[in-house]
């Protein structure tokens, strides 16, 4: 495989200053840079890749055995081998499959949960199921991590389906979330979903006993309106709750990976259970995609492909993700943990050290808010950006349509801004038209001078639908899957959030001031007499 690395590198220095505008010499560039499932276009037409540097990607997924662990993955093998577990988020989404896992199909039990989802999400939204002063008004989800951003996020997508109770997040630690989300609810009305896997996580326990203090000032029986999203049902039983609103999940399910199942029922109870399926229908499709198509038209590979030879190959540090879609403005985040945590790794499968660098600093704001944020620095800034765009051909709201042609018609005008730039010599003439002259044209026209050559990328849909958020969703979790196969990653743990669990636990008695700063750097123990005394 290290051949085909060096192959890579090698390609990279011969065209690392090529034109990619160039490119389009080839008239049919455009076309045949674009892969489509669907009605979902994926344009990365707008790289520097060109035919040599895809087949030698190519060639480095196929020496990865990108197939072969993606039919590991999808058959259920334990393809988490520090955890020694399955990775089978997909199974929560093709409810008609069979799949085994040590010999057991799974999928009974996962169709057996999704039913009682889908009663349960049912009975609060018809009123079949109240709080104590009525129909639930609010629902409030308490989780962390993958326990709250993809709900979270999918919850802001999908409003337009959402028909619902109003659907709130909590997951900081910071009790100014829980105040504040709690401050305009009444707890009579209020169903409080806890997601926890094991029910422990400091954050989410710590907001749940607040929620639940709250809830009995006003109701008898406050442990009636909570539901929770656990395998701890010990736990889940001591904090009062009814095993019947208790749902849970296998440990094949990671944390980032899990809104799709149990997690998701906040998300179901907002836009029903029938939008919901046809959010799983969307990933399911794109699984369907990703397990079948060549890698020439896989949409899964060649975005992970591009992300590779932008990232490993040409060196740069970051990509942005750029939706042109307010309801997406949470994905950027969202996407941040799913890559970050997946591939954010020093080591190998194997342990060893990772002979390259690992994945990239993913981050992102939705357009056009980001022109007047951050853009200077992707158009004009010293290093350079690799652009995620994503556009939809309609909105949701038939009666702002010129509002919404402005919005596309700005997508497409920054990645071919990006791709174009603005050349010394027509910088000059811009000034020259306004009178300038000498020294004074000669500064202001460099200020005015965009390189262009910069990549991008454009994912086009006909409308945010629950179909095409769900396939949106799938395709980048599988993306992160194919980089992590080429790099030689575990994609699916994430060891390095414990550290600071741990020492937080230990910090805790410190800073409430029965305990010392024995032990402690200069540092920590300086910070920790300030707040103390401030506190």
């Amino acid at each position: 495989m290290s051949s085909h690395w060096k192959l890579l590198e090698s390609h990279h220095a011969k065209v690392a200053g090529r034109s990619i505008l160039s490119l389009f010499d080839s008239p049919d560039r455009a076309e045949r840079y674009t892969a489509q499932r669907g009605e979902l276009i994926f344009d990365y037409s707008k790289t520097n890749i060109d035919d040599d540097g895809l087949d030698l990607l190519i060639g480095l997924a196929e020496s990865a055995d990108v197939a072969g662990r993606r039919e590991a993955m999808f058959s259920g093998a334990p393809i988490n081998e520090t955890e020694g577990r399955a990775v089978l988020h997909t199974a929560l989404r093709n409810l008609p499959g069979s799949v085994e896992v040590g010999g057991e199909d799974v999928m009974p039990e996962v169709r057996a949960t999704y039913d009682r989802m889908a009663a349960f999400s049912e009975d609060v939204r018809s009123g079949r199921f109240t709080g104590q002063g009525g129909k639930i008004t609010d629902v409030v989800n308490i989780g962390i991590g993958g326990s709250d951003l993809g709900p979270a996020m999918a919850a802001i997508a999908l409003s337009p389906y959402a028909d619902g109770p109003r659907t709130h997040f909590v997951s900081n630690v910071d009790g100014a979330q829980i105040a504040e989300t709690l401050a305009g609810l009444n707890p009579a009305t209020t169903l409080v979903i806890v997601a926890s896997k094991t029910f422990t996580t400091i954050e989410t326990m710590t907001n749940a006993e607040t929620a639940r203090r709250w809830m009995a000032e006003t109701v008898t029986d406050p442990a009636a309106q909570f539901a929770a999203v656990s395998t701890a049902k010990d736990k889940t039983a001591a904090f009062g709750i009814d095993e019947s609103r208790v749902f849970g999940f296998a440990d094949w399910v990671g944390g980032r990976y899990s809104m799709w199942g149990p997690i998701g029922l906040s998300l179901m109870i907002a836009i029903g259970s029938e939008n919901f399926r046809r959010f799983l229908d969307g990933g399911e499709e794109m699984d369907a995609h990703f397990r079948t198509a060549p890698f020439r038209e896989n949409m899964p590979v060649l975005l992970a492909l591009v992300g590779i030879w932008h990232h490993q190959i040409c060196g740069y540090p970051s990509r942005a993700v750029l939706p042109y879609d307010q309801r997406l403005s949470r994905l950027p985040a969202y996407l941040q943990q799913l890559e970050m945590e997946s591939n954010g790794k020093r080591v190998a499968m194997d342990g060893s050290d990772l002979p390259r660098v690992s994945g990239p600093i993913v981050w992102g704001e939705p357009g056009t808010n980001g022109q007047h944020a951050f853009y200077q620095l992707i158009h004009q800034g010293t290093g350079v950006v690799p652009c995620e765009f994503m556009v939809a051909a309609q909105g949701h709201e038939p009666d702002l349509v010129h509002q919404h042609r402005l919005l596309v018609a700005n997508c497409l005008a920054q990645s071919e801004a990006l791709l174009r730039g603005r050349s010394l010599d027509v910088a000059r003439d811009m000034m020259a038209a306004k009178g300038l002259s000498g020294a004074e044209l000669e500064r202001q026209a460099r200020h005015r001078v965009f390189p262009g050559n910069r990549p991008s990328t454009t994912l086009a849909y006909p409308m945010l639908t629950p179909e095409v958020l769900g396939q949106i969703i799938a395709l980048y979790e599988h993306r992160v899957f194919v980089e992590g196969v080429i790099l030689g990653i575990n994609s699916f743990d994430q060891w390095g959030v414990e550290l600071g669990k741990e020492l937080a636990t230990a910090l805790g008695p410190v800073v409430e001031g029965t305990a010392g700063t024995e032990g402690k750097d200069g540092s920590t123990a300086a910070l920790v007499a300030y707040l103390r005394a401030k506190g």
